[in-house]
């Protein structure tokens, strides 16, 4: 018998007050939750950026940063992410920082599908020599973009692009020009 895959339901606080099925949480009226975004750096300086696959419950093709999705009930956030890279893009990473720890943000699809998430940011390092495999089923496509192009497809209209990321990037770029140089945050401690 196949797990439910649950998410953390929380307070304004941060506090988990409770879990859901993942299935089920979307929707006109979903609930707080936590979740995670994750940007993936490599040596030459790149951040690679993934496009979601059309079978997504939300945002469903559009291009995002490098990798998101839930903590398990319990489950550490650096944990989580590991796990995610590792399913969704094939990747091991090394260093692991939470950059923008107390990030939330609300959006709504055109079907009235919303995301409603506390949704710390975090950065990565790719291990040097590592090749992106993608779950087609996660991931429809990925490239590596220098933090610049980004920074301006963040801002710009070229390319469909999440809502959690075009709300993160202006807070990042706030942090410097350079993403292996931002300042490790404190997490929040219901992580």
């Amino acid at each position: 018998m196949a797990t439910v895959e649950q998410v953390v339901l929380v307070d304004e606080t941060g506090a988990a007050i409770g879990t859901a099925a993942k299935a089920t949480v979307h929707g006109a009226d979903t609930p707080l939750h936590l979740a995670f975004s994750c940007y993936l750096l490599n040596g030459a300086g790149e951040v690679l950026i993934s496009r979601r696959a059309s079978s997504k419950r939300t945002w469903p093709g559009v291009w995002s940063n490098s990798c998101c999705g839930h903590p398990r009930p319990g489950e550490p956030f650096t944990r989580a992410i590991r796990r995610r890279l590792r399913d969704e893009l094939g990747i091991a990473v090394g260093r692991l920082d939470p950059i923008l720890p107390q990030f939330r943000y609300r959006a709504v699809m055109a079907d009235g599908t919303a995301e409603n998430e506390l949704c710390p940011v975090f950065r990565a390092f790719a291990l040097q020599g590592t090749t992106v495999r993608l779950n087609l089923d996660e991931v429809a496509e990925a490239r590596w973009v220098p933090w610049p192009e980004l920074v301006a497809l963040a801002a710009g209209d070229s390319l469909p692009i999440s809502p959690w990321c075009r709300s993160q990037v202006p807070e990042l770029v706030r942090l410097g020009d350079d993403p292996a140089a931002w300042p490790a945050a404190e997490i929040f401690p219901a992580c």
